[in-house]
């Protein structure tokens, strides 16, 4: 498993616990769930710091999911939120539990 490709998408602990629990998660961002938004938005690395402090400020005990694409089984587009602007993964789909290869805390 090459970590270069692992993406990573932060959220509340028990929000994670409750998707180990059920098999699937189903979190977009902050507040907006995948059938909101359709799709769950991710992060590389690098983008994750600006990331948190866009939606996440002041949120206690957050988690950092690291995702293998490789593991997703639903598709996973590279997007700019508009024209020009840097390109985000987002996941079409539910993230299986079993995708997620590390978790990591925030903060």
């Amino acid at each position: 498993m090459s970590t270069t490709n692992l993406i990573v998408h932060l959220t509340e602990r028990s929000l994670w616990e409750e998707a180990r629990a059920r098999g699937t998660y189903e979190i977009s961002t902050r507040g907006r769930t995948l059938q909101e938004e359709g799709f769950i938005h991710c992060s590389t690395r690098e983008q994750l710091p600006r990331t948190a402090a866009a939606f996440y400020a002041g949120l206690p005990d957050l988690v950092v999911l690291v995702i293998d694409p490789a593991r997703l089984g639903v598709s996973l587009k590279y997007e700019a939120p508009e024209p020009g602007a840097e390109e985000f993964p987002h996941i079409y789909g539910p993230l299986p539990v079993e995708a997620v290869v590390d978790v990591e805390p925030w903060g």
